[in-house]
């Protein structure tokens, strides 16, 4: 069956049978034009007295095999349907759409390929529309279940990366493990020639290549150690904040050119190492201006700053920045401080406490507005559950405690965790209505 798109007039053949029999939902991958597709009406012959081979096409008399290409009918067919469901299962899951699956999509370069949700698929199941015993089969189809193409690319990518990860790291470990063996001019040359190796490999290799970042990951390390050395050796005096500071600030340029987003959460987690480093080391602006908590506040605020430009650039179509596992770890540790800062709140009882307690409410309804109304993200919204559930808990355990609580105040803790854990339900019903459309 061949598919036009009515707008560029984009066409190619696909197979029939993948198209549902009430239609679906299509995106060109050429123009990006969405479209509804339905199957064409096939007009199998009524008379059986004559057989179409399903090879070479020629009409003949009833037989096993064809008299022109002398293919078997039961084993052709049964070869192709093997082909087709090998075809299938080889599609790749398409991307939300505005937070939605769409019901088709027209991924890749000259084919048309048709998926579904993990919804969608119980939902059919339920329905009767295929055996119970096929949902593996059908989650396969519809790239929800990993084949051996995506064992095979995680298997290679996992060992890459611990690879450059274990290869970055030892060289710390093995110059620290024989520090009264090594000269001076061992230690840095080691480091300098494997640092230097690393940014020419990533040159080579280029960025745009898994293999190019892995390069440029070990370089990034590679200047920590090399700043750790310099501290070592000569003795600076310099404390760990200001390391991990000058860490951020000299990997800053490669962190922007990588375009890659495991560089720039190690990037982030060495700000907010800076920052703690500096909090414990002075406290505050010369000790005395700000308590702890301003560490807490500075550390939210960092992050939620992070988790903000990251969502607005990722909404202006930035393609690297598309993947949601990478803002989601940004998120909890927004979460995780600003939480802090509530519970703060909650057991300092004062002043600032209730500013902390005013500013934690503000932040997730904030969150709430965008991740419950524009960007539709379950994991986040079950994370501001939790952080409820947290902030609740606590609250009643401090209150009891203050009162002379026994035992059954914590019993009642336990039931009113248990109690609130269940609002989770909702929230998931929600999202995934969003998903499935």
């Amino acid at each position: 069956m061949k598919i036009i798109c009515p707008s560029c007039k984009f066409s190619t053949e696909v197979d029939s049978s993948r198209i549902p029999a009430n239609g679906t939902k299509a995106k060109c991958p050429k123009c990006k034009e969405a479209f509804f597709v339905t199957a064409a009406e096939q007009s199998p012959g009524n008379d059986d007295s004559v057989v179409i081979c399903p090879k070479c096409g020629l009409e003949q008399n009833p037989t096993e095999n064809c008299s022109r290409c002398g293919v078997i009918y039961e084993k052709y067919r049964a070869a192709e349907e093997r082909r087709r469901i090998a075809d299938l299962a080889a599609i790749e899951r398409p991307e939300p759409i505005d937070g939605h699956l769409p019901d088709a999509d027209l991924i890749g370069t000259g084919t048309f390929r048709f998926g579904y949700g993990r919804g969608e698929i119980m939902a059919l199941a339920g329905e009767g529309y295929f055996a119970k015993d096929d949902l593996p089969w059908a989650m396969r189809i519809a790239g929800i279940l990993p084949g051996p193409t995506e064992w095979r690319r995680f298997l290679e990518e996992l060992a890459l990366w611990l690879g450059a990860i274990f290869l970055a790291t030892s060289v710390g470990f093995f110059i620290a493990y024989n520090w009264n063996e090594l000269g001076y001019f061992i230690r840095f040359g080691m480091v300098e020639t494997l640092l230097a190796l690393s940014v020419l490999a990533s040159l080579r290799l280029g960025l745009e290549r898994m293999s190019g970042k892995a390069a440029l990951l070990v370089a990034t390390v590679l200047v920590g150690v090399l700043l750790a050395l310099v501290g070592q050796t000569y003795q600076t005096g310099a404390d760990p904040w200001e390391l991990f500071a000058t860490w951020a600030l000299f990997v800053l340029p490669w962190v922007v050119v990588s375009c890659f987003s495991p560089l720039w959460l190690f990037w982030l987690a060495l700000v907010d190492l800076a920052i703690g480093l500096y909090f414990n080391a002075f406290g505050g602006v010369f000790g005395i201006l700000f308590g702890k908590e301003t560490l807490w506040w500075t550390l939210a605020g960092v992050n939620t700053a992070a988790l903000v430009a990251w969502e607005l650039a990722a909404s202006r179509g930035v393609p690297w920045l598309q993947e949601r596992w990478a803002p989601r770890i940004v998120a909890t540790a927004a979460t995780g401080f600003v939480t802090f800062l509530a519970v703060w709140g909650i057991v300092d009882r004062n002043l600032s406490g209730i500013v902390e307690f005013f500013g934690y409410s503000a932040w997730l309804a904030c969150a709430y507005t965008v991740y419950r109304q524009r960007i539709h993200d379950l994991y986040i919204l079950a994370l501001g559950t939790l952080s409820i559930i947290v902030i609740i808990a606590v609250f009643l355990s401090h209150t009891m405690l203050r009162h002379g609580g026994d035992a059954g105040a914590f019993l009642l803790v336990g039931l009113v965790v248990l109690g609130l854990s269940v609002k989770v339900i909702p929230v998931v019903a929600i999202v995934e209505n969003y998903e499935t459309g």
